[in-house]
């Protein structure tokens, strides 16, 4: 392929006027980026383009010889009730265009209405056309469990279900031309995500990140923008910008949390219009990326607190992806040691060292604050000092500390311990649950164990042995 077609499915085009199809098919590319675009003189062939090509949206006039467009509307329908259809008409008719709405067309137009007006209700039934195939796409991958390509996520180190989640649902957005706004806490992996999601794409172009955090409004133009020549003292010469640098492929925008409000503003125009200027220009370019953006930050919260505009938030969350800590991930701290270890010995040039088995146990009962990237400094900076036999967990034990070890599943008051209708527990009854939390979570390891509720292992073992029936 040439070039990214936008939208995923195919835009005809049914009119027996060949200059208006023309004039038409310019303005939807070069004022809406709408390039996959069918066009049919004769309304007889229209189904059967239909029924050859992806269509998922008609333009149609109604005053055409041979077949009209109120026939032909009807027979889209019944036949292919899946393709949307938007009446284009030199005829201003309300009882007419209240007619096809009702049979199911989707919008009514007249030849003459604005062009801009005319471009953006298209742009409109296409986004719609896309949630309505996202939305078939996700229940058919979550019904099914599948992932299809399940190579882009490799580099990824997981078998958690909640990942494995995130993975189906970008998998069936991934045709979509929206943003994605991709959340979580700093260290769970939003870097690799965005290039999964560009990988799933199959832009041609590349994938260009740029960490937005610090930059002032100047500076975020300039950066995004580009400039032309003299646009301002010290600019020598032409600099494309970040999204020409894209080209017809991604661009990430990360720490976007953290954009400032005039920055915001002209974020917003782009993704609304499709459209900038460089700096030092008055003609507009078309923006051919699609967008993804990150965050650490709780956007929704910054909104209400006014310190996000709204009218942003909600454009950018069209597709949003909520990356779990790895304190929720249990099962993954096991393979990622592995990894994380195999990557470092290759680093090195070592040999991957053995380690105890508690050490696993230990690392699960961590709450991770830093996530993956903390386990893998964890696991470089034990290699560094390994010498010989197995590794020695120092390096680990420091880390997690005697009383950060303990793995906090909820915030202080974001749940209630114990229900009101409900009798309290004793407090041998709740020591003794405790005792038995500790030694789940440790499997079976006293010492572990121990350091989990903060007393002594032989203060642990005679706990144990007091709660063991005669």
């Amino acid at each position: 392929m040439s070039q990214n077609l936008y939208p995923s499915f195919g835009v005809l085009l049914v009119d027996d006027e060949v200059p208006f199809l023309r004039s038409l098919s310019i303005a939807l590319e070069r004022r809406g980026g709408i390039n996959h675009i069918y066009r049919c003189e004769d309304s007889r062939e229209a189904l059967g383009i239909i029924a050859r090509e992806p269509i998922g949206l008609v333009l149609l006039d109604l005053t055409m010889p041979h077949l009209s467009g109120e026939a032909l509307l009807q027979r889209i329908i019944e036949e292919h009730p899946d393709v949307g259809v938007i009446i284009i008409s030199g005829l201003n008719q309300l009882e007419t265009a209240v007619s096809c709405i009702r049979q199911g067309a989707y919008d009514y137009f007249i030849k003459t209405t604005e062009e801009d007006r005319l471009i953006e209700g298209i742009r409109k039934a296409i986004r719609m056309q896309e949630m309505r195939l996202e939305n078939q796409e996700m229940r058919r991958r979550f019904l099914s469990d599948t992932l299809e390509r399940p190579e882009v996520f490799e580099g990824i180190i997981t078998r958690d279900k909640g990942m494995r989640s995130v993975f189906q649902y970008l998998e069936a957005v991934s045709a979509s031309s929206q943003p994605v706004l991709i959340s979580g806490e700093s260290g769970t992996g939003k870097e690799a995500i965005a290039h999964a999601v560009h990988a799933l794409s199959g832009r041609n172009g590349p994938l260009v990140s740029v960490n937005v955090a610090g930059l002032d409004d100047n500076i975020f133009a300039d950066t995004l923008f580009g400039h032309h020549r003299g646009a301002f003292t010290g600019a020598d010469k032409a600099r494309a910008g970040m999204i020409e640098q894209a080209g017809s492929g991604t661009l990430f925008l990360d720490e976007i949390g953290d954009l400032s409000l005039a920055s915001q503003v002209k974020l917003l125009r782009l993704l609304q219009e499709g459209e900038y200027y460089p700096l030092g220009s008055d003609r507009p370019k078309r923006m051919r990326a699609r967008v993804l953006v990150a965050t650490h930050q709780n956007l929704e919260q910054k909104q209400r607190d006014g310190a996000f505009r709204k009218d942003l938030y909600y454009r950018l969350r069209t597709h949003q992806v909520e990356l779990p800590p790895l304190r929720q991930r249990r099962d993954d701290v096991g393979l990622l040691l592995e990894y994380f270890l195999a990557q470092a010995a290759e680093e090195l040039g070592r040999s991957k060292p053995s380690f105890p088995r508690e050490l696993p146990v230990l690392l699960q009962n961590y709450g991770f604050p830093g996530n993956v990237r903390e386990l893998r400094s964890l696991c470089f900076d034990a290699l560094s000092q390994h010498r010989a036999g197995v590794l020695s967990m120092e390096v680990f034990r420091r880390a997690t500390g005697q009383g950060a070890a303990i793995v906090q599943a909820e915030q202080p008051g974001e749940g209630v311990l114990f229900a009101s209708d409900q009798p309290l527990p004793t407090l041998q009854e709740a020591a003794d649950l405790l005792v038995a939390e500790a030694m789940q979570r440790a499997r079976g390891n006293q010492s572990l164990a121990s350091r989990l509720l903060g007393i002594s292992q032989p203060a642990l073992s005679k706990r144990l042995k007091k709660s063991q029936p005669d």
